[in-house]
């Protein structure tokens, strides 16, 4: 792929999701709870960032056991970490509390019955400072038995299929060398967090038939959850 073909952007995925919404972008890996709200989108490829079971980077943080969790924060930078903590906070874990959408600062107001989901580097970098920590993606396979598909690669217009097979290849190339790319970045990571472990066994990145079937299973408990107003 000819760099002159195309702009790469670099962002968290609700940005992803917002430039592909607003028009801004032709193909982006988004979080999978923003298909509902695109008129017309294509899945490109069998690759995928996903999980079957323990993720690490997406969890929900408190000082107290669920039971006691009254607020729950819920980090900006994904909607389908969010809505994946409604669903099991509902259907999972039964427990009736106030979602809050949280403000740049909400690690900060992490406190008392006050929890929050964090993913990605932060949720790395503070996932032992917090007694309680409750993985979401292992959640996810406890609820339904399923993996999970937190983002994949969606295009909204006819650029995604004259670059998809393009796309793909360079996917699987860093892919397969995510052992190189895990010691490359290992430094920036805490001392006690395997980055190697997180790239080669947490992280699953094919987008295999039993991803689909959580992928529609997920989309279709979001709309229930839609529908009721939670």
């Amino acid at each position: 792929m000819n760099s002159a073909d195309y702009e790469l952007s670099l962002d968290n995925p609700a940005s992803c999701a917002d430039k592909l919404l607003s028009g801004k972008a032709d193909i982006g890996l988004i979080p999978v709870a923003v298909l509902p709200l695109l008129s017309h989108y294509n899945i490109i490829g069998n690759t995928c960032i996903g999980a079957n079971g323990k993720v690490d980077s997406v969890l929900l943080m408190s000082e107290v056991p669920l039971n006691r969790i009254k607020t729950i924060y819920l980090d900006y930078q994904s909607r389908t970490s969010v809505n994946l903590c409604r669903i099991l906070a509902s259907k999972l874990w039964k427990i009736d509390v106030e979602f809050v959408n949280a403000p740049e600062d909400f690690l900060d107001h992490i406190s008392g019955n006050t929890a929050a989901v964090v993913i990605g580097d932060r949720a790395l970098d503070l996932r032992e400072k917090f007694p309680f920590t409750y993985d979401l993606s292992e959640g996810w396979k406890d609820l339904t038995g399923l993996p999970f598909v937190f983002a994949a690669w969606v295009s909204v217009n006819n650029t995604g299929a004259e670059y998809a097979p393009r796309l793909e290849a360079a996917l699987q190339w860093g892919i397969d060398h995510s052992r190189e790319a895990a010691k490359a970045i290992s430094g920036s990571y805490p001392l006690h967090y395997h980055v190697d472990t997180y790239l080669t066994q947490r992280i699953s990145y094919t987008l295999d038939e039993a991803k689909r079937k959580a992928l529609e299973t997920f989309l279709f408990m979001l709309s229930k959850l839609t529908d009721s107003g939670n």
